[in-house]
């Protein structure tokens, strides 16, 4: 599609927004009964009883309705249609979530109050986190809350699982898809008198993923099955809550994954036979097996009068048996560089939140959390010249650093109708080597109805982030003098109700960056670059006015910039300038319904991987997915079937990593 078709097609939906009104996301306030069956306990808690943090600045949420709307068995298929939120997949072979121009590594990913970011780089893989343990998803973005620690410069996502009410209830499901891709689900939860528990499991498999029948076969990658594209995962979780008396409540939460993937390498190659300067050459590696556990026990209790203290201890380990071979059948490591390597990530700490709720005077909310951060990795690689041969030589590293917290915020609700918000939060970073950094972060944020049904919203927030074990002592990359990442985030919006229960929003972003980190083309070692800035606008528009229709739209225009001195590029890559989303869902009387969403990506660019650094574009790509449910027997059987990509786009989010084309699933779920 060109600009200009984009354009026509933006104006046809400001029209119908106009006339019709659309909403992105209901309110609390008229979510009926939201917090039943949602395990808030473990949650690290932001907004108290003034709820002006949330409100102030940008948040979103993904409820586990929306999830089986989508059919989304993963993190990364849940957030997809998110404005803002750009979903990357390439040389690492997982997906990678992006927000407002942030990398993966500044965005702070947490489950029931558990740190989930690998403690080596900061990233994390979305496509082992499950979504049938999920009651919701929330996404903060850039002048999220202080109180959510170091580390989230383009936002927080806060996964909140389910928990078991009165009686019992549960599911169970099985689906089987494209490139013979089977999964099996269950959950079950329960409550009664003073207790309740959730226990949920999935086991995942997929033989390879499609290719669109689109696809141009190269010297590197057949048409059909994309190479080593096979994935196995297994995960189990639960949670127990218990409350002894009406002030005091425990909790534990526990969870556990397994499997292996392949990660399809390049389909293009810059060699002298086959040059092509933008292809990032073939790496040939699987992930012969993972295993990850975290857990986490909490506590609340509400002493008398205005104060509530609430703690948390949690762990979370993540290990990873790795392998890079020479040949793509996987059999051979002879060449330099081949290796295998154990890789561990472990993160275990505490925090304690005091909330002080002062009624009419607002609310003051202090945070304290210590953790440390550990990665080990063991192994042996081919890197040692010997004649005109390379041997293995053996290695085994130890990482680690301490990470502290204070954060304070106070909201306050003043005349029903403004609200205002100010955090401030100091951040150590103690290494192994005795220096120490320390940085403070803060925020200020506001709302105001202007009349009913009409809020504007702004707000200002620092941002903190320390450079990751790999960024600092990764031999060979590694960089122990780098600088912590600063950046300073904008927020300016407006959200309109509109009659026939519509709404409509727009949201204005702007984030400067100092010393971001990243590995500079044509050197090894990761530097800070002065300045980076992102910057754009998001509209986002629901409408119901029909009791059985859901329409929904998103759309995200942002611009980016390296505004370092001396820099050869002037728009960073990987970032389109353009998303547009749409989603509907009509349900039937009979227990039929139809669902499908669209999702629209355009102008991204990417650069030669040496100099001059020429620029090139991906093409634009507009994807629809489609599904269809029956249920029977006043709900406890339901029959579905969809297909992703419908239209068997080929497409790619990284130079050299097509897509899956076409893939078609259908499945049942029981209920009771």
């Amino acid at each position: 599609m060109k600009r200009k078709g984009l354009k026509g097609l933006l104006w046809l939906f400001i029209v119908v927004i106009a006339h019709s009104g659309f909403a992105f996301i209901a309110t609390a306030a008229e979510t009926e009964n939201e917090n039943a069956g949602v395990y808030t306990l473990g949650e690290v808690v932001v907004s108290g009883k003034q709820d002006v943090v949330e409100t102030a600045g940008t948040v979103r949420e993904v409820t586990a309705q929306d999830i089986e709307n989508m059919d989304a068995r993963t993190l990364d298929q849940a957030l997809v249609l998110l404005p803002g939120v750009e979903i990357r997949t390439g040389a690492e072979g997982v997906p990678r979530i992006d927000i407002h121009g942030f990398r993966t590594r500044h965005v702070l990913l947490l489950l029931d109050g558990v740190p989930l970011n690998s403690t080596y780089d900061g990233q994390f893989d979305p496509t082992i986190i499950p979504t049938e343990n999920i009651a919701k998803i929330k996404v903060s973005y850039g002048t999220s809350s202080v109180l959510y620690g170091e580390g989230a410069l383009g936002g927080v996502i806060n996964i909140i699982t389910k928990k078991g009410t009165q009686g019992i209830q549960g599911k169970a499901s099985g689906e089987v898809g494209s490139g013979a891709s089977r999964i099996g689900r269950f959950n079950v939860g329960g409550a009664a008198d003073k207790a309740d528990f959730f226990v949920s499991g999935s086991m995942a498999a997929r033989d390879d993923y499609p290719l669109s029948n689109d696809f141009q076969a190269t010297p590197l990658q057949g048409d059909g099955d994309r190479i080593n594209s096979d994935n196995r995962r297994n995960n189990i979780f639960g949670n127990i809550g218990y409350s002894p008396t009406d002030e005091w409540d425990l909790g534990l939460v526990a969870g556990f994954v397994n499997g292996n993937y392949g990660i399809p390498p390049s389909t293009e190659q810059n060699t002298k036979t086959d040059p092509d300067p933008y292809a990032n050459n073939p790496k040939y590696e699987r992930v012969n097996h993972f295993q990850g556990y975290n857990m986490q026990f909490s506590t609340s209790y509400d002493l008398p009068g205005p104060v509530e203290l609430r703690g948390w201890a949690y762990f979370n380990e993540y290990s990873e048996d790795r392998t890079r071979y020479d040949n793509e059948n996987y059999n051979s490591m002879l060449d330099k560089n081949t290796y295998f390597e154990d890789g561990t990530s472990k993160i275990w700490g505490g925090t304690i939140q005091t909330a002080v709720d002062l009624k009419s005077a607002g609310s003051f909310t202090l945070a304290l959390d210590a953790q440390e951060q550990q990665y080990d990795s063991n192994g042996k690689i081919r890197d040692v010249k010997v004649g005109k041969e390379y041997e293995f030589r053996n290695f085994d590293n130890s990482w680690s650093y301490w990470l502290y917290s204070a954060s304070l915020q106070y909201d306050i609700t003043l005349f029903d109708s403004l609200g205002i918000v100010l955090g401030y939060g100091q951040y150590w970073q103690n290494k192994d080597s005795g220096e120490n950094e320390s940085k403070g972060s803060y925020m200020a944020g506001v709302y105001y109805d202007i009349v009913k049904g009409s809020r504007v919203r702004g707000g200002f927030a620092k941002k903190i982030r320390f450079p990751s074990l790999r960024q600092l002592y990764s031999i060979g990359e590694g960089n122990p003098d780098l600088q912590p990442e600063t950046s300073y985030n904008y927020e300016l919006g407006f959200e309109q109700k509109l009659p026939l229960n519509s709404r409509v929003a727009i949201d204005g972003f702007l984030s400067d960056v100092d010393n971001y980190i990243e590995k500079p083309y044509g050197d090894d070692h990761f530097q800070n670059y002065e300045k980076y800035r992102f910057q754009g606008f998001e509209i986002t528009a629901e409408t119901r006015f029909i009791e059985r229709l859901m329409l929904r739209l998103g759309y995200t225009y942002m611009d980016t910039q390296d505004n370092s001195p001396n820099t050869s590029k002037d728009e960073l890559q990987y970032r389109p300038k353009n998303k547009l989303t749409l989603e509907g869902k009509y349900t039937f009387e009979f227990g039929f319904s139809a669902y499908a969403n669209v999702i629209y990506v355009a102008d991204q660019v990417y650069y030669e991987r040496s100099e001059p650094f020429t620029q090139a574009k991906l093409d634009n790509y507009a994807i629809v997915n489609l599904k269809f449910d029956q249920v029977f027997f006043n709900n406890f059987l339901d029959v579905y079937i969809g297909s992703d990509n419908l239209f068997d786009k080929n497409y790619e989010q990284s130079y050299g990593f097509p897509d899956a084309g076409r893939v078609i699933y259908g499945g049942v779920e029981l209920r009771f």
